[in-house]
C-alpha cells in the first residue's frame, strides 16, 4: 500500500477534514469485488497527489459511524471535499481521470 494513503478512525477524518488540503476519501470493504478493483486507482491517485491532496480509504466494515454519517449505501463511493464541504460524490467504479478532473478543478483555484 502507499504510503501516502490514510486509514483513519473517526477522529482522524475529522482532523483530515480540517487540514489545509483538499481529501478525497474511498469508501470500501475487503469483501466488495468493486471496492478492490478500485483500489489501485486509489493507489495511483494517492501517488500522483501526494503532498497537495489528502487520500484516505474508510473500511466501512470497520468504520460503521463514518460510513453512517455520510449515508454511505453502495460501496465504492468516493468523496471529494475541499476546506471541510463535500463538493463532489461518485458511487460505483469509475476510472481515474474521473477523480482527477474534481482534483485539479480544486487544485488549480
Amino acid at each position: 500500500m502507499s504510503a501516502s494513503i490514510v486509514h483513519p478512525n473517526v477522529s482522524e477524518f475529522d482532523a483530515l477534514l480540517k487540514g489545509d488540503k483538499p481529501v478525497l476519501v474511498d469508501f470500501w470493504a475487503e469483501w466488495c469485488m468493486p471496492c478492490r478493483m478500485l483500489g489501485p486507482v486509489i493507489e495511483q491517485l494517492g501517488e500522483k497527489y501526494a503532498g497537495r491532496v489528502a487520500v484516505a480509504k474508510v473500511n466501512v466494515d470497520e468504520q460503521p459511524d463514518l460510513a453512517a454519517r455520510y449515508r454511505i449505501q453502495s460501496i465504492p463511493t468516493v468523496l471529494i471535499f475541499n476546506k471541510g464541504e463535500l463538493v463532489d460524490t461518485q458511487v460505483g467504479l469509475r476510472q481515474a481521470d474521473v477523480y482527477a478532473k474534481v482534483l485539479d478543478s480544486i487544485i488549480d483555484k
